[in-house]
């Protein structure tokens, strides 16, 4: 790609020209060396125009209805005139498809909006990598106008752990029947929550969804907040109606406002702008390390002799190590 070509992918996306920002991030998504060349470019020219958007990450527990409620409050936030993005991490997508894709087509509403973008999570790669496409691809996004980014989780565990770590706001979706939802939800996600909203609370699940924001109000009470600022409030809503998205968005914004009148919110979004940079270092060390030849060469001879228990792990990881150096030395 000649430099013409990246002048006219970043004035297509300042220019909020769909068709470039959907090249721009496949761009962004590409595993080639040139590409990512290219890519690493375009972030680097569009990042001051980026970071003005309120990151919102999204997660939810099976069945809590994700779709209805990021299209009934994406098609709210438009129509109080914001222009939203949706984006995904999914790590599973690689295997099977990710179910974004299903969900795309079930956001009807919001797929065909002009103030809309969703974008599916990029297939193959580990969680890292669809993580570190996800975050310039928000940078993108935010550089076109965009300015509410909705990060949704459709992977579980770790994934969970990784949006929470690129947004502003943290939101955990649950169900009314509290007692049996408070068995299964980890603890962990309750600590990332900026907060819950427990949805389809409407017909005769009202009174049954305001005893579950009771009981999540107490387990919330619990966990020592991650913000002396704020702590995490307990809502109901019902995105089927579009019940109760005005108060969630409202307590979004008093968020941010909150934090930026402490000095919390840059310092935040300058302790992830560092984690990324730490976690790009973690995965180019581990490529670098796999790609080595002498690694490559000796690596299925050492993990045979480990599981044999010839070899010793601390020794094997030594050897392996060493092989690093020796290549060093040498080149």
């Amino acid at each position: 790609m000649k430099h013409d070509d990246t002048d006219h992918l970043i004035q297509g996306v300042f220019a909020d020209d769909r068709r470039t920002l959907a090249k721009t991030i496949t761009l962004i998504e590409s595993a080639l060396p040139q590409h990512q060349e290219k890519a690493r470019e375009i972030v680097d020219r569009l990042l001051p125009q980026a970071g003005k958007a309120s990151r919102i990450g999204i997660t939810g527990v099976p069945g809590v209805g994700k779709s209805t409620f990021i299209e009934s409050f994406g098609m709210h936030l438009i129509q109080r005139g914001c222009k939203v993005a949706v984006l995904a991490v999914d790590p599973s997508s690689a295997r099977s498809g990710g179910s974004i894709l299903a969900d795309k087509t079930r956001m009807e509403m919001l797929s065909v909006e002009k103030n809309a973008f969703i974008r599916p999570s990029p297939s193959g790669g580990t969680l890292g990598g669809v993580a570190r496409k996800t975050r310039e691809t928000m940078l993108v996004c935010e550089a076109a106008g965009f300015d509410v980014i909705l990060v949704e989780t459709v992977g579980v565990g770790q994934s969970e752990t990784t949006v929470a770590s690129m947004v502003d706001f943290f939101l955990v979706l649950m169900l009314s029947g509290a007692g049996d939802e408070l068995q299964g939800i980890k603890k962990g996600v309750l600590e990332l929550a900026d907060a819950i909203a427990v949805n389809k609370a409407d017909g005769d699940n009202v009174e049954k969804a305001n005893r579950a924001r009771k009981e999540y109000e107490t387990a919330l009470h619990m966990l020592t907040p991650s913000s002396p600022t704020w702590s995490p409030p307990v809502k109901t809503c019902s995105a089927l109606r579009g019940r109760g998205l005005d108060e969630i968005w409202d307590m979004i914004q008093d968020h941010r406002t909150r934090m930026n009148t402490t000095g919390e919110f840059e310092k935040n979004r300058r302790k992830q702008a560092f984690a990324w940079m730490w976690s790009m270092v973690d995965e180019g060390l581990q490529e670098w390390f796999y790609e080595n030849p002498a690694v490559k060469g000796r690596l299925p001879d050492i993990s045979r002799r480990v599981e044999s228990g010839e070899l010793s792990p601390t020794n094997a990881a030594f050897q392996l190590l060493s092989f690093l150096n020796n290549s060093r030395d040498t080149g």
